[in-house]
């Protein structure tokens, strides 16, 4: 599925360890063309759930989705991570993410996202020094 080059595809993977570096959180990236006929935020659970995102010993995990032919996105967190932010966690990093979408800049719109995920959840869930990625942090290519 070709929807960015390889080197936008590094670069969010980039800044997904670059987000990673300061938080034990952990931030997963999801692609996709199209919906199939359901709400971005029902495919964002569906992958989350597919993922794996759950099993973190924190349960703070952040999915992403973006289904970019339909101009259509969700983020979603687990349990620890709803325990713990404020209620407009969640509308500040899609607003980063929004800034740029509306603009037509997708890529810089998801690794402001990641980014702002990233320092958000730094306050909530620093980084220890025994701290494991318990998640790759590549993108994942959806069914379509």
């Amino acid at each position: 599925m070709e929807i960015f080059t390889q080197q936008e595809q590094d670069r969010i993977v980039q800044a997904i360890s670059l987000a990673e570096s300061h938080t034990s959180g952990e931030i997963r990236l999801v692609l996709e063309r199209k919906l199939k006929g359901v709400s971005a935020i029902d495919r964002a659970t569906h992958y989350f759930d597919k993922l794996k995102m759950g099993h973190t010993q924190l349960r703070n995990g952040v999915l992403i989705y973006l289904a970019h032919d339909d101009h259509a996105y969700a983020i979603i967190g687990d349990s620890g991570i709803h325990a713990k932010v404020s209620d407009d966690f969640w509308e500040t990093v899609s607003s980063h993410m929004l800034e740029h979408f509306k603009e037509g800049n997708v890529v810089e719109g998801l690794i402001a996202g990641v980014t702002e995920a990233g320092e958000q959840l730094s306050a909530y869930f620093p980084k220890g020094q025994d701290d494991v990625n318990e998640l790759p942090d590549d993108i994942h290519f959806g069914e379509n």
